[in-house]
């Protein structure tokens, strides 16, 4: 199994960045294809980004296409998000999450079945 655990989150003026971090403990962690997934208050959680175990392949919902990017360390078992340009709507609490489930460009929530606790992310109009 896997342990995750997010970090990065805090409040940012519309159009700032912040890097969202996940480290992971355990074992066999390039196993483990990763993926970010948020929740906006009153909201379903919603598929953000995943990356490949390699760090080779990546996708992203439309909503955040250009403005986010996911990476991987291998070496350190760490993910990340940098975000960039935050909107408001871009408000939520941010989730690390894990599956050994084959890599596939249309994730769901219901794919991943490693979770962090989330890390909440403000964007300030």
């Amino acid at each position: 199994q896997v342990q995750l655990e997010e970090s990065g989150g805090g409040l940012v003026r519309a159009g700032g960045s912040l890097k969202l971090s996940c480290s992971a403990s355990g074992r066999a962690f390039r196993m483990y294809v990763l993926g970010w997934f948020r929740q906006a208050p009153g909201k379903a959680r919603e598929y953000v980004a995943s990356i490949t175990r390699s760090g080779g392949g990546t996708s992203y919902a439309d909503s955040v296409k250009g403005r986010f990017t996911i990476s991987r360390d291998n070496a350190k078992n760490m993910v990340y998000l940098q975000m960039n340009t935050l909107q408001p709507e871009d408000t939520a609490v941010y989730y690390c999450a894990a599956t050994t489930t084959i890599y596939s460009a249309a994730f769901s929530e219901v794919d991943f079945g490693f979770w962090g606790q989330g890390t909440q992310v403000i964007v300030s109009s």
